[in-house]
C-alpha cells in the first residue's frame, strides 16, 4: 500500500474561503485584510471590540519530533481537529516558520499527514509573500559555496 506524501495530501484539500473560516470563527469581515481568496490577517482591534467571552488557552510547546516529523504543529492541529470534532468552537494560532522547511532540513510548519494547514507551500515559503525568504535563501546559497570563487588564486 502506497501512503501519500505531506504535500500530496495538502494538494488534494479543498480549501474553504477565507472568509468562510472568518466566518465560522466569528470574525466580522471589518476585521479581515485579505491576500488572496484563502489567507488573510486579522485585525487585532477585534479583541478589544469583541464581545466574546474569553476563551481557554492550550500551549503547545518543547517537544521534541518523532524520527517522522510529528511535532509542536502537527500536535496542535490535531488537539484542535479533535475538539472541534467533539463540537468545541477552535481556533489555532500558529508561529511563522523558519526557513528550514525550504531548505528541507526539518519539518514543516503547516503540520504533517492529515493533520495539517494548507496551502502548505505558502505557509512554509512564507505566509503572505514575505520576500526577505528569497533573500535569505540567496545568502545561505551565498555561504555555504565551497570556496570562494572571486578570491585570486
Amino acid at each position: 500500500m502506497a501512503y501519500l506524501t505531506d504535500i500530496e495530501i495538502a494538494q488534494q484539500c479543498e480549501m474553504k474561503p477565507i472568509m468562510e473560516i472568518a466566518k465560522k470563527a466569528h470574525v466580522d469581515e471589518k476585521y479581515v485584510e485579505q491576500y488572496g481568496r484563502w489567507k488573510a490577517k486579522i485585525d487585532p482591534a477585534l479583541i478589544d471590540e469583541t464581545d466574546r467571552k474569553p476563551g481557554k488557552l492550550v500551549l503547545v510547546t518543547a517537544i521534541t519530533p518523532t524520527p517522522a516529523g510529528e511535532g509542536k504543529t502537527t500536535t496542535t492541529i490535531g488537539l484542535a481537529d479533535g475538539l472541534s470534532r467533539i463540537g468545541k468552537d477552535v481556533t489555532v494560532a500558529l508561529r511563522e516558520p523558519s526557513l528550514g522547511p525550504v531548505f528541507g532540513i526539518k519539518g514543516g510548519a503547516a503540520g504533517g499527514g492529515y493533520a495539517q494547514v494548507v496551502p502548505m507551500e505558502d505557509i512554509n515559503l512564507h505566509f503572505t509573500g514575505d520576500f526577505h525568504a528569497i533573500g535569505a535563501a540567496n545568502n545561505l546559497l551565498a555561504a555555504s559555496s565551497r570556496g570562494t570563487p572571486w578570491a585570486s588564486t
